[in-house]
């Protein structure tokens, strides 16, 4: 009779765990669905996009995914900020600052590595290209030694027109681009300033015609677009712990992206994460990120014509989970007779 209920028990155990797993493994995760990531970085923009008329971030990610206040790292400057969006490890552990970044060049042979390591690994023939204004990002973090395309331009305009270049033949894989041009405003003018909305408004105009420049030639398809903001901006520059310094947007467009808020406890520097899960890149053990849940889900109806969920994948979803549920109301039965035929259970106490 024990032996029986033991092998009862353990029966339940597997079912129940195996259960959840293979129903979940019938769903789009998301996992590995982008053939191309093109990264939009925008300098100092911080929640910006929230507090002006952005006409073309509002039409992008209406269906998508955003938040305009996602944490950034604890001290609010560019090198601190776009070294952890780069590298999925905060800024104590990379160490990075303004100074090393244009002073150091920055390899392979580093300790902590950024997204286009991890992808170049995964994917020895790929496009990656790093497209920036501020040359510090493609000097001093990402790495100088792994085919990586970098193009360093001193106006948005001109980052802007390499975009348009390099998706003219074979897409890149992996894109970065910083636009730096808010930031330049802030500091210039102020970051509550008229100037400052303004140059905010100008990066939205920019964000739409690189978004229309992918849409035009079929690569939104496949491709999974990110807004992101190192840091924000007081009157007065950033560097410290406002809320105003330390929000910034996080904006993700795809065809397997959930509508919807991105859930507040995300960081700027969950972008790592979000773009190698994306191109099916496992998540290295040393991140400090992860993707925020509930970003990825099924296929919206616009691609569910194109990967249609087989009868048989929706057969299984439908008796999977009234069998979860079963078995989650009749485990407690079995551990209560185990417990009493092995160990007296509750009667043990009136020994």
């Amino acid at each position: 009779m024990r032996k029986t209920i033991s092998l009862l028990l353990a029966a339940a155990m597997v079912i129940c765990c195996a259960l959840p797993v293979f129903a979940a493994d019938t769903q789009k995760s998301g996992f590995g669905e982008y053939e191309h990531v093109f990264i939009i970085g925008v300098d100092g923009a911080g929640a910006a996009f929230g507090q002006v008329e952005s006409p073309n971030f509002d039409r992008i990610f209406a269906d998508n995914a955003y938040i305009h206040n996602a944490h950034t790292e604890y001290i609010t400057t560019s090198a601190q900020n776009w070294g952890s969006i780069l590298l999925g490890v905060d800024y104590e552990t990379h160490g990075m600052t303004n100074g090393s970044t244009e002073e150091n060049r920055h390899t392979s042979q580093d300790e902590y590595h950024s997204i286009f390591y991890y992808a170049r690994q995964a994917m020895p023939d790929a496009r990656l290209v790093s497209i920036c204004h501020w040359p510090n990002i493609n000097y001093g973090i990402i790495e100088n030694d792994i085919d990586v395309k970098k193009v360093n331009r001193f106006t948005d305009t001109l980052v802007v027109d390499e975009i348009l270049n390099n998706i003219s033949g074979s897409a890149p894989e992996l894109m970065f681009v910083q636009l730096d041009e808010v930031d330049h405003a802030a500091h210039t003018y102020g970051g509550f300033s008229d100037e400052y909305y303004e140059a905010v408004r100008t990066a939205d105009k920019r964000l739409g015609t690189i978004y229309d420049a992918l849409e035009s030639k079929g690569l939104m398809e496949n491709s999974l677009f990110i807004v992101v903001a190192d840091h924000g901006e007081t009157e007065n520059g950033h560097g410290g712990q406002t809320v105003e310094e330390s929000s910034a947007v996080l904006a993700v467009a795809g065809k397997s992206v959930n509508k919807g808020l991105i859930v507040d406890s995300a960081h700027n520097r969950d972008v790592s994460a979000i773009a190698l899960y994306a191109l099916g890149v496992e998540q290295p053990e040393v991140f400090i990120t992860s993707v925020p849940e509930g970003l990825f889900g099924e296929a919206r109806e616009k691609t569910v014509e194109k990967n249609p969920i087989s009868d048989s994948d929706k057969l299984l979803d439908t008796l999977a989970f009234p069998f979860i549920r079963l078995f989650n109301l009749i485990m407690p039965a079995f551990a209560f007779i185990y417990d009493i035929y092995y160990h007296d259970g509750i009667f043990a106490m009136f020994k």
